[in-house]
């Protein structure tokens, strides 16, 4: 993954640019990797989703109900980093 790539997520309708802080490492992984801030309202708590290796997605779960999210990323963008999930 080239850091100098532009990467924007759409979620409900919003589009998302992550984190430009994440650093590729020699061996290819990611440092410092890209998350957004996700306050599930079906449980009322908070928790991070990481974007996948290959940069095209923010993906997690609920933390109580297990309730899963995907986040595609696309063109266009906010660099919005706090969510709510329903």
């Amino acid at each position: 993954m080239n850091r100098e790539s532009d990467y924007i997520l759409e979620l409900g309708g919003k589009t998302i640019t992550p984190d430009t802080t994440a650093e590729v490492t020699v061996d290819g992984s990611l440092r410092g990797r890209p998350w957004l801030a996700v306050h599930w309202k079906c449980c009322s708590v908070y928790s991070r989703i990481y974007r996948n290796a290959e940069g095209t997605a923010y993906t997690g779960r609920c933390p109580r109900c297990m309730r899963p999210v995907r986040a595609t990323v696309g063109a266009g963008g906010t660099r919005a980093r706090f969510f709510e999930a329903q």
